[in-house]
């Protein structure tokens, strides 16, 4: 107990989407609660166990799927996954995060694949997604994973955790934890789909004025130098990728089944990433494209509306 002055833990069942790898304001990022044998007490923050639930990615071909979760037996794919936090995690305060990968008997999953280029690619972002952070846990054995991060304010945090245990289809799985004090009310909206960072200027552009949930979609990103106003030649691979698309539904209580990742296709002109993808139900869906613009990471950030 004095090891720590706090712990969250979240058990979590993982979703797998065969046959497609997935890495991705920015960084770089009810039910049942129980005690991990053979440790020392540790106060606890209440998770969920989510029944396995479709994913939705883009590939890096252009092709879109909505696989239902399962292993290589074409049974359910279920790990459970453990976030420990070194302290009371206060705003803007580094903090250590351990994640414990175990597979559903308890037992650590000792070896990993790369994906995208990383073991872990793990997202953060803040319950009013406000907050998003892409970071790479560093893996020290026997399932455990490291990293330090800062969160900037008070209020719920919701991390999606993504993994490949060896010879296995990839997984996701959601983690909670929360900052100290109390959550301020988050700013409106922004919905304008042009935005500026620095000497990058990111414009997206919608096929249609209204979003069809359910209904493929391609979203364009047009990336610009601010200076000149002409579409960027300098943009390079990023965790393998020339762009990287996260998209959560705006909810109460942030599920897997709110989180999409999207490829980009290829052979587009320059200064365009293209991402095909689909929104499986209407609501407010917040957008961040990652870009490597000549060594520096651009996170352009949207809000669409889909009916």
């Amino acid at each position: 107990m004095n090891r720590f002055v706090s712990a969250f833990a979240v058990l979590s069942t993982l979703l797998s989407a065969q046959g497609c790898s997935f890495p991705v304001k920015s960084g770089e990022a009810p039910a049942q609660t129980q005690e991990t044998p053979g440790q020392p007490s540790m106060a606890q923050m209440d998770g969920h166990m989510e029944p396995p639930q479709p994913m939705n990615h883009g590939g890096s071909s252009g092709g879109e799927h909505n696989d239902p979760s399962h292993g290589n037996s074409g049974t359910p794919a279920t790990s459970l996954a453990k976030l420990t936090v070194s302290s009371n995690i206060a705003p803007n305060k580094p903090v250590s995060l351990v994640i414990d990968i175990r597979d559903s008997a308890g037992k650590a999953i000792t070896n990993f694949d790369t994906f995208q280029e990383k073991l872990m690619h793990l997202i953060a972002v803040s319950d009013d997604l406000e907050f998003f952070s892409h970071i790479h846990p560093t893996y020290k054995g026997n399932g455990r994973f490291e990293v330090e991060a800062s969160f900037p304010k008070s209020g719920g945090y919701t991390l999606f955790s993504d993994y490949k245990p060896a010879g296995q289809i990839e997984r996701v799985s959601v983690l909670k934890t929360a900052v100290t004090g109390t959550a301020s009310p988050a700013p409106a909206a922004d919905i304008n789909l042009t935005q500026t960072f620095g000497n990058t200027k990111v414009q997206l552009a919608l096929p249609e004025a209204t979003v069809k949930a359910g209904k493929e979609v391609m979203l364009v990103f047009n990336v610009r130098d601010t200076a000149t106003g002409q579409k960027v030649t300098d943009l390079q691979t990023y965790l393998g990728e020339t762009g990287h698309l996260v998209i959560i539904r705006q909810s109460a209580d942030l599920k897997a089944s709110d989180y999409i990742h999207a490829h980009p296709h290829g052979g587009t002109p320059a200064g365009e990433v293209h991402f095909m993808t689909h929104f499986p139900q209407p609501g407010k869906y917040k957008l961040w494209g990652q870009f490597n613009r000549n060594g520096q990471i651009v996170t352009a950030d949207f809000w669409v509306n889909v009916l």
